[in-house]
């Protein structure tokens, strides 16, 4: 069983102890000029020329991204996406970032305020996902578990994709307002399980509690025998809560191709805001098919939104002010260290009016 004060401390702070590693290797990137290729030596008729001509980012196994979407409907163009891996991590995607092995990464938002608290030179730019009336997690255990309250949480194991993101806010949140003392919370379990196992996971038994959301959500609640204990929409309503970041060298040296990038998602969101949601996910299984990753595409049948709440993806600043907030209270951050307009930026949102 894993200790929660081991988890908050050790796994939880160890990605930012690791930072000042990460930070020079960024310097050390960014000296040599990095990593992205040169943009093309001249721009076609009409097509503007940008300081770089292709993009490197993770995607995730079965899914489609935003950015992904965008380039698919010629938004992107003349920018290309140059595909390096996938990841189930928020946390490390935005480390990627970092570090100069990718040019963008997403995350939750409270994990982006922690990196940025522990010095890391990024800006969050667009909203990529959040939580709507069709698209929230909920954390489930099985119909005949014994769990009925938060209290029956202390000594059990709860499934999360990674630490120090999303879902390890909302459990600890949720065990807050349930009235369960710090020493009790500590005595609670996260354990790291790939989402597409978490469901399998539970069943087994080798679980209490997985995190379902999106897609392996509904294939579960298909074939039934689970329940939701909590959920994150019920403790916070409808927002959004990860947005991609750049690192302020990038934004710096390639303010045309970071321009480029805001506004080919951010209609590529709204694209898919305003699509029949049959004709979204024909597209969705296109180019999933077209990438040829050995992958599933029969998930991406069970999307039903952006799950975004700004318009286009615009960021609002009570998204990271809450996330400021809550690490403040826990003791993360000091009061009046941060604000959150200092965090994120919409200047390059063509929403942002």
């Amino acid at each position: 069983m894993i200790n929660y004060r081991r988890v908050q401390k050790g796994s939880l702070r160890g990605s930012i102890r690791l930072l000042p590693l990460l930070l020079a290797a960024a310097l050390m990137l960014g000296a040599c000029g990095g990593k992205s290729e040169p943009a093309v030596s001249a721009a076609t008729d009409g097509v503007e020329k940008l300081e770089i001509s292709e993009l490197r980012y993770q995607g995730s196994v079965g899914a489609v991204t935003f950015p992904e979407l965008a380039e698919d409907l010629g938004y992107l163009a003349p920018l290309k996406l140059k595909f390096i891996g996938n990841t189930i991590s928020g946390p490390q995607d935005i480390q990627a970032v970092v570090t100069g092995d990718t040019d963008f990464g997403g995350a939750f938002n409270g994990a982006i305020v922690k990196l940025i608290a522990a010095k890391a030179p990024i800006k969050s730019v667009i909203s990529y996902y959040g939580v709507d009336d069709n698209t929230w997690t909920g954390y489930y255990v099985l119909d005949d578990s014994p769990i009925k309250t938060a209290r029956d949480l202390i000594g059990k194991r709860i499934a999360v994709n990674t630490l120090g993101a999303h879902h390890e806010f909302v459990i600890k949140e949720y065990l807050h307002r349930e009235g369960l003392t710090p020493e009790e919370i500590k005595q609670v379990a996260l354990v790291v399980v790939p989402p597409v196992t978490s469901e399998q996971t539970l069943r087994a038994n080798q679980i209490d509690v997985a995190t379902l959301g999106g897609v392996l959500r509904d294939k579960a609640l298909e074939r039934g025998g689970i329940h939701p204990l909590f959920t994150d929409k019920e403790l916070f309503g409808n927002f959004s809560a990860g947005s991609y970041v750049l690192t302020d060298k990038f934004i710096k040296d390639n303010p045309k191709a970071a321009k480029k990038f805001v506004e080919a998602t951010a209609k590529a969101i709204e694209w898919a805001r305003n699509t029949p949601r049959e004709e979204v996910i024909a597209r969705y299984e296109s180019i999933i098919q077209k990438r040829d990753r050995k992958e599933d595409k029969d998930t991406v049948k069970f999307w039903k939104s952006t799950g975004v709440a700004g318009e286009g993806g615009l960021i609002a600043d009570k998204e990271f002010q809450t996330w400021i907030d809550w690490l403040v209270n826990e003791g993360e951050l000091k009061a009046g260290d941060y604000k959150s307009s200092d965090l994120f930026t919409n200047e390059f949102n063509p929403f942002n009016q």
